[in-house]
């Protein structure tokens, strides 16, 4: 695109991660065993919550949101990869990219929100574990994860009209392997202030309060396991809250590490290598670190196992 046409582009090209065709169709070998392992793994975390009255309690509740979540943002961003990789054309529509940009925002942005309401869950459980069904009713569970679905879905959309306003006169290249916010305010020749701005500001209301409710949750879920008296007590209290904070750990290492490092540190090469980290790692670790330990799952695992293949 020659510079000082200002236009929208019909189509995008995605730069991706390399040329050669060897090299690009192990990636898509590679992408395509992480994505169907997280399908897989994900599914079955949200089929046994659903089929098991065991684990329909607000905790499993939440945590076949995040399952469905995992899901969603995933196929946002790896079937196109994936397409891209075995095809050798790395292209995608103009309305292809608002939209993939639309959807890996909103899904995004509902998981910072669910993790710290699964926080506060983990709170009301053992902190007030008498009054804990009053706290987090099922029809509380149910309002608290709409209101969350509806909060993610809203907050993106004045970054989707500002971003459709922009008109691209440098190039039509973008240097990701997906349409992030940041790639293409690089190749617009729009004054891109306000949405950038705008962008400091959602991403601050929505990251700084979940942040704090979740920091200030576990402040309370310390103190409370700190005060227990016998040490079997306290193991059993921090075990209920343990993946959790593991998947908030790794959640916010790569969300600090994709968009809090200093300006002059940025390279597409890493912003690539981060994304990455971020689409895949996290759907990935979460049903696994939710599982592997949790004896709840084992037992209806057994119990399928038992039921599908005998004694």
């Amino acid at each position: 695109m020659a510079p000082g046409n200002k236009s929208k582009p019909s189509e995008f090209t995605v730069q991706g991660f390399a040329d050669s065709a060897q090299l690009q169709l192990l990636l898509f070998i590679i992408f395509l065993s992480i994505y169907l392992t997280i399908i897989l793994s994900n599914f079955t975390v949200i089929v046994y919550i659903v089929l098991d009255s065991h684990l329909q309690s607000p905790m499993y509740i939440l945590l076949c949101n995040l399952s469905i979540i995992d899901i969603s943002y995933t196929s946002t961003i790896l079937p196109k990869l994936l397409a891209m990789l075995f095809t050798h054309r790395r292209v995608i529509s103009y309305n292809g990219c608002i939209a993939q940009l639309y959807f890996f925002m909103f899904f995004g942005c509902t998981e910072i929100i669910l993790l710290a309401v699964m926080a506060y869950d983990r709170y009301a459980a053992i902190c007030h574990p008498l009054h804990y069904y009053l706290l987090m009713s099922s029809k509380r569970c149910a309002q608290v994860a709409s209101t969350v679905w509806t909060v993610g879905l809203l907050v993106p959309i004045t970054h989707i009209i500002l971003t459709s306003d922009l008109t691209f006169c440098f190039s039509n290249q973008i240097d990701h392997f997906f349409c992030d916010l940041t790639p293409l305010l690089k190749i617009s020749c729009t004054d891109t202030s306000i949405i950038e701005i705008w962008n400091y500001i959602a991403g601050t209301i929505v990251s700084v309060n979940a942040f704090f409710l979740t920091l200030i949750s576990y402040m309370f879920i310390i103190s409370a396991i700190l005060n227990i008296r016998s040490s079997f007590g306290r193991r059993k209290a921090f075990s209920t809250c343990a993946s959790h904070v593991t998947c908030v750990i790794i959640f916010y290492g790569t969300m600090i590490c994709m968009y809090l490092r200093p300006t002059s540190s940025h390279s597409a090469g890493q912003d690539k290598v981060f994304a990455l980290l971020y689409i895949v790692l996290i759907p990935l670790l979460n049903p696994i670190i939710y599982t592997i330990k949790n004896e709840d799952f084992k037992n209806v695992f057994k119990k399928i196992n038992k039921t599908v293949f005998g004694p």
